[in-house]
């Protein structure tokens, strides 16, 4: 295990050449992995897994959208396809992959199947770290692990076809068996992560919760929204506002820093922008990092969970994400933007 150092943090990092795919597969041979769920993270994981060699089946409520999904993809009913409840039953490992919501509304029916010795798999710290409202409290006999992707699983599984690996984090909550650190790593291996990063169940959500609701997401579509609005105000026309906003910072600025970092990319844009960029973070830090504040501590005191909770039994929560997201889609911005992605080259 390689240990690096940031700041005087010490970090325990696992990569590819230190933790094989073939320890991975030597690790998990006896081993059955049930994949439960097949949504965001469900269908990336486990095509991973069997296209890794490990001996992987897959549990969904049947006709259901994912279900169906699952059998576009190769599974096979009653071959590595089954309901929630048989997957479970025949699982070494099982991987509870539902959305939190579901996490909850299912977990009466996967905690009779975990017995002596099994593991349970995680990749989002929720449930467990908000065990108080979600109700999940693994028994004490079976190993509670943890392997995040921070990504998409789609993102997961188009750079696992593309040959490359998604860095991804790691935890364990609970050893029972005395191997759950071999089993964790070998399962980050196995969904094809390019390295492994050590955390708890805590962090990892805290974190999560925090970057979903601020850059990664929230904030991000808030600046976004902001600025296009500054600038139509002005006279700006959309496409106009929309590519100083939206389309040069993900189409050419975004990459840059991906693959050299920001100092990199204010080195190669000109003075004019380098000037502004450097005075100006200061003001946007100063302005936001309050909010920042506000937001970590409404996750740490398991609001932002209440709030996901108490949303998630709402029977009409689908309809009314419907119509959050068309007043997005349908606003000039975004209408804005999906005609300036239909002029990129090669999209015709």
């Amino acid at each position: 295990m390689a240990k690096i150092n940031f700041g005087g943090v010490e970090e325990n990092v696992v990569t590819r050449e230190e933790f094989s795919l073939e320890k991975a597969k030597q690790v998990l041979k006896n081993e059955v992995v049930a994949v439960i769920g097949y949504g965001v993270q469900g269908p990336g994981q486990s095509l991973n897994l069997k296209d890794n060699g490990i001996n992987v089946i897959v549990g969904q409520r049947k006709n259901s959208k994912s279900w169906n999904k699952a059998v576009e993809d190769g599974w096979k009913e009653n071959v590595n396809l089954f309901d929630i409840e048989e997957a479970a039953k025949q699982a070494t490992i099982i991987q509870f992959l539902l959305s939190d919501a579901g996490q909850i509304e299912q977990w009466n029916k996967i905690k009779p199947y975990l017995t002596k010795g099994k593991a349970l798999y995680f990749s989002h710290g929720f449930g467990i770290t908000f065990n108080d409202q979600t109700g999940i409290v693994p028994p004490k006999d079976v190993d509670v692990i943890l392997v995040a992707p921070k990504g998409s699983g789609t993102s997961l599984r188009r750079l696992f076809v593309q040959g490359k690996g998604i860095n991804s984090s790691y935890a364990i909550y609970q050893d029972a068996s005395g191997k759950a650190k071999e089993r964790v790593i070998s399962l980050g291996m196995a969904v094809g992560s390019g390295y492994l990063f050590e955390t708890d169940f805590k962090k990892e959500v805290y974190s999560d919760l925090t970057g979903e609701r601020g850059i990664l997401m929230g904030a991000l579509a808030g600046v976004f929204e902001a600025q296009y609005n500054v600038l139509r105000k002005n006279g700006h026309s959309p496409s106009e506002a929309f590519n100083e906003t939206v389309e040069e910072l993900t189409q050419s600025l975004m990459p840059l820093v991906a693959e050299n970092g920001m100092d990199w990319m204010y080195a190669n844009t000109s003075v004019t922008a380098q000037r502004g960029a450097l005075d100006w973070r200061h003001k946007f830090r100063t302005a936001v990092e309050p909010v920042f504040e506000n937001l970590y501590e409404s996750v740490k005191t398991g609001n932002e969970a209440k709030i996901v909770i108490e949303s998630g039994r709402k029977t009409d929560y689908r309809k009314n994400l419907e119509a959050e997201l068309k007043e997005i889609r349908e606003s000039e911005m975004w209408q804005a933007g999906k005609q300036v992605r239909n002029l990129r080259p090669g999209t015709k």
